[in-house]
Formats: C-alpha cells, structure tokens, sequence
C-alpha cells in the first residue's frame, strides 16, 4: 500500500503541477495583452497631451482675440452714443426749423387763405407743400437765391 499510496501522490503532484502550467501559460498569454495595451494606452496619453498643449494655445488666442474685441466694441459703442447724442441735437434743431417755416408760410399766405380754418398744418408733407409753396413764391418775387 505504501507503494500505490506513493504513487496516487505523485499522481496528484503531477497533476497539479499540469494544472499550474496550464495556468501560468494563460497567465503569461494575458500579461502579454496587457504590455500590449499599455504600449498603446501610452500613445493614446501622448496623443492627448498634444490636444491639451494645443488648445491651451488656442484658448490663450481667443482670450487675447476677446480682449481685443471688447476694447474694440467698447470704443465703437462710445462712439454709437455719441453720435446718438449729436442726432438727438441735431433732430432737436430740425424740428425748431421746421416749425419756423411753417409759421414762415403761414404769415405768408395771401389774405384769403389765411382766414381758412385749418391754419396750422398737422402733417410733415403739409409742412413740405407749405415750404414749397413759400420758396416758390419767394423765387416768383425775385427774393429767393
């Protein structure tokens, strides 16, 4: 007995010796995938470290450009408000002219037309067709250039 209890341990031993070569074969069959994917995980971390680099550059290019163009809005809008404020004046003026040529050709109507009852014209073109008619009456006199 001692002769097959020797032998069934043997046994034993040699299978599990199959067995731990079968499992480092499937070992070293994995860690060769893992070099593998480590060489490529390294060109993808180098890859990524380009993109980085370059849209650091980029996004330092498109603070300078926004900077450069709220300096360039911030003048132009400086620039809208005054003109603004100089049409304002000036629409201001225009009016002040305006009602002095309508009182120009309202004193300058014949006589007849002055006692009509719409004497004071509410409308842009009746102010138009008033200061045409007092230009060409004073071109018709001679006093007009």
């Amino acid at each position: 007995m001692n002769h097959s209890l020797g032998m069934a341990i043997e046994t034993l031993v040699a299978i599990l010796l199959m067995l731990t070569i079968v499992y480092c074969v499937m070992l070293n069959k994995r860690l060769t995938r893992l070099k593998a994917d480590e060489h490529s995980l390294k060109a993808v971390i180098g890859e990524l470290i380009t993109a980085t680099e370059i849209a650091e550059r980029a996004i330092g290019g498109l603070k300078l450009a926004v900077r450069d163009v709220n300096e360039n809005l911030g003048s132009q809008l400086a620039a809208a408000t005054q003109m603004s404020d100089q049409l304002y004046k000036q629409l201001g003026e225009a009016d002040n002219v305006v009602r002095r040529l309508s009182k120009i050709a309202i004193a300058a109507r014949p006589p007849e037309t002055v006692a009509a009852p719409a004497a004071k014209p509410s409308t842009a073109k009746a102010v138009a067709a008033a200061a045409e008619a007092f230009s060409e009456r004073r071109r018709s006199n001679g006093l007009a250039a």
